[in-house]
């Protein structure tokens, strides 16, 4: 079995997708020939030609336009928006566009579009580099919206992604991307709409996604010579969530804590706690603990350690569940 780095394996996953079906096409700022900033599209131009991997202007919102177009010319296109802040411009385009057109054609017109967005913070970057933006597609209906934890998980979320005849938002966590995983890439396994759980524990259930799962699993570690058993489940697919899974694991620990390193104020921890009462209310000895960057905008690169969700404070919130 191979070592994968979270941008190798999305890199093959592409590889794999543009081997496989002649439709798929990837395109964005700099993918082409410099690979893309995080050397996602590295050798794929050379390999398929400038005529389906290839750089764009820098228009975001023309980017997710154009794929707009190419669905209905029958394209499967893969778009790269460079950095989560600068997504924002398409986003008149994907919330009226790409979210609706299905519909708005009474099924008649497929989009196929996989929007990546490299996301989130803990890289130190400049400012509109480090952003949490899965909220805004997640409240929009018509949108799937994945965010993979590890590159096993990268490399079948994507190729799910690009196989789906409904847009997906791929947001790929950057402080994610050289963490390694040693296995065999599949597209086999939990698919969109499903979460796993990576550790088992009967005091509490951890939720989170994208670079927040390691992060739980190393609380979990800590918790566990304190002698709670925590669980911890990796949601990866934020829309459509796995409700079910989410339930079960509500009902069977009674205490649930959700980590994420966007806002607090409606962010996907106040969505997961609505979920865990409606399902699992009766079940529930305390109420749902969220911990979450603050309700201000992104830090510069010297204040990022004292606003991402830190272990401490994973553990500190875990303590308070299970002491209710």
């Amino acid at each position: 079995m191979a070592e994968w780095t979270m941008s190798g394996a999305l890199n093959r996953a592409l590889w794999d997708a543009l081997v496989d079906d002649p439709r798929v096409l990837v395109f964005g700022e700099d993918v082409g020939i410099s690979g893309g900033v995080f050397r996602v599209t590295d050798g794929l131009q050379a390999e398929f030609g400038a005529a389906r991997v290839f750089d764009t202007p820098i228009s975001e919102a023309a980017i997710a336009g154009a794929a707009v177009g190419l669905c209905f010319a029958g394209w499967r296109p893969v778009i790269e928006l460079q950095f989560d802040a600068f997504s924002y411009p398409a986003l008149e385009q994907v919330i009226d566009h790409v979210a609706k057109m299905r519909m708005r054609t009474r099924g008649r017109v497929d989009l196929p579009i996989t929007i990546r967005i490299p996301s989130f913070g803990g890289i130190k970057g400049k400012e509109h580099h480090g952003e949490s933006p899965e909220t805004y597609y997640v409240h929009t209906a018509g949108l799937k919206v994945v965010v993979p934890s590890s590159p096993l998980d990268a490399y079948r979320l994507l190729r799910r992604a690009v196989a789906d005849p409904d847009p997906v938002v791929v947001l790929e966590p950057k402080a994610r991307y050289w963490g390694k995983e040693t296995g065999d890439l599949t597209a086999d396994g939990p698919g969109i709409g499903e979460g796993r759980v990576l550790r088992d524990g009967d005091d509490l259930t951890v939720v989170a996604y994208g670079t927040m799962v390691a992060r739980s699993l190393d609380a979990a570690t800590v918790l566990a010579d304190r002698g709670v058993g925590a669980r911890v489940l990796d949601l990866r697919s934020l829309s459509p969530l796995d409700e079910d899974l989410l339930a079960r694991c509500a009902r069977e620990t009674g205490r649930v804590v959700v980590v994420h390193e966007a806002p607090r104020t409606l962010g996907m921890g106040a969505e997961v706690a609505a979920r865990v009462m409606e399902l699992a209310f009766d079940s529930l000895a305390a109420p749902v603990g969220r911990v979450t960057g603050w309700d201000a905008p992104y830090p510069p690169a010297s204040l990022e350690d004292g606003y991402l969700p830190s272990v401490d404070r994973i553990v500190d919130a875990a303590l308070a569940a299970v002491t209710y």
